[in-house]
């Protein structure tokens, strides 16, 4: 059974900086009754806390983290890389375990984002871009969806099954 990698803070657990979540959405629960669902918060996997200061990449570019260009700091300037960088690392680990193929995150996340990220400037300004775990998986060439892109990601889905 193919299975799909989640954004827990789309599965309803309290993951995300500000100690929120998402969902639960009704297509997550019937991947989650078959199975198919791995979650993972990679900030929280990568050490950070719930709560957590909010945390922005220069430029929304998560590829840039990966290749040491830019870095993902808090609005105090705090560097927070090294632990965004560890829940990529670990995100990848949990693909080759699984064979995983199909990753749902959290959009506009500094670590999940697949389309569109902050610009670094904590003023809300959204550029192009993906966060850090989502440009290492889909770098890995797992296919990178976000919640208001769920029937998409079942297409997909159902394409590998």
């Amino acid at each position: 059974m193919q299975k799909i990698l989640v954004s827990r803070c789309l599965l309803g657990d309290a993951v995300r900086y500000d100690g929120g979540a998402h969902g639960p959405f009704t297509q997550l629960q019937r991947w989650q009754a078959e199975g198919r669902i791995v979650p993972l918060c990679p900030e929280v996997a990568g050490g950070l806390p719930t709560p957590r200061p909010p945390a922005e990449i220069p430029g929304g570019q998560g590829a840039e983290v990966l290749s040491g260009v830019r870095r993902v700091l808090t609005a105090t300037g705090e560097d927070v890389s090294t632990a965004f960088l560890r829940g990529a690392e670990i995100a990848l680990a949990l693909v080759r375990q699984h064979g995983i193929r199909i990753a749902l995150l959290k959009a506009r996340s500094p670590s999940c984002g697949n389309l569109e990220n902050y610009d670094g400037s904590f003023s809300g300004v959204r550029v192009p871009g993906e966060g850090v775990t989502a440009a290492a998986l889909r770098l890995a060439g797992v296919q990178v969806f976000n919640e208001d892109q769920l029937e998409q990601a079942a297409a997909a889905l159902a394409m590998l099954s």
